[in-house]
């Protein structure tokens, strides 16, 4: 499963400016509409377009590593026992 980061950038770009950044400002910034934003943030799993991520890291001047990361679905689900 892909993991999104997008929570984790956007917090360090508010530390790195000293100032609130919001999903209305991204959405602004990049024309990705603000539910769209939001589902990446929050729903885990989300599927979005390849166009959207690379708006994304040309706003926040990331790698798509920085942005998503892969997390095997076994390593994901607690252990029983």
């Amino acid at each position: 499963m892909i993991r999104f980061r997008l929570k984790q950038l956007v917090a360090d770009k508010e530390f790195q400016e000293d100032r609130r950044v919001t999903l209305e400002e991204i959405a602004r910034a990049t024309g990705i509409h603000r539910t769209t934003l939001s589902k990446i943030a929050n729903i885990k799993g989300y599927n979005t377009t390849t166009d959207n991520l690379d708006k994304l890291c040309e706003y926040f001047g990331c790698e798509l590593g920085d942005l998503a990361e892969f997390v095997s679905m076994s390593e994901s689900k607690p252990r029983d026992g």
